[in-house]
């Protein structure tokens, strides 16, 4: 499953989505745009941890028709009434092959495992970012993730070829 915080990217700087008005069908988005199969629930109230840094979108109203979380309705950019504790989330199937616009603008999905919804899909709850280490370029190598200022490693056990395309597809590597 494809699981955790949904955090999108605006004018460079990742941040956070308010729980305010979130539903199912925001979530459905959510979980579309990340190729993460089809919506199970949209957690509110920071049930995968709370954020940091700008609360990005407040208010989100999709109508379930849109590519992208940042096609929804929403309040404006940065425009809220919130704290990082009402933070929004997503739980997807984490199966299925839907896939729309590139992830530049969504970094959370915590798959099951953890988030990467905040750099684009993570896999290990309250992650923030996944990059790859000792590789032969930017695209290859061991995949670390920040969890509460520190780089840790992915354990290998039941890891596939599904996820290795979700931390891809994070890192703009295709």
């Amino acid at each position: 499953r494809c699981a955790g915080r949904v955090e999108v990217k605006h004018e460079g700087r990742w941040g956070t989505v308010c729980s305010n008005s979130w539903d199912m069908t925001d979530a459905a988005v959510v979980c579309k745009q990340l190729g993460c199969g089809s919506a199970l629930g949209a957690p509110k109230y920071g049930r995968f941890g709370p954020g940091s840094g700008p609360i990005w979108m407040d208010k989100v109203g999709c109508r379930g028709t849109e590519s992208a979380l940042s096609d929804c309705k929403h309040n404006g950019w940065g425009k809220h009434n919130c704290y990082h504790f009402w933070d929004a989330g997503v739980t997807c199937s984490g199966k299925g092959s839907t896939r729309s616009s590139p992830l530049g603008e969504l970094q959370t999905c915590s798959l099951g495992l953890s988030t990467l919804l905040m750099g684009p899909v993570s896999m290990f709850e309250g992650a923030a970012v996944v990059r790859l280490e000792d590789g032969s370029g930017r695209c290859a190598g061991r995949v670390e993730v920040k969890h509460e200022g520190r780089w840790g490693t992915v354990c290998s056990n039941s890891w596939d070829m599904t996820d290795a395309a979700v931390v891809c597809k994070q890192l703009g590597c295709g």
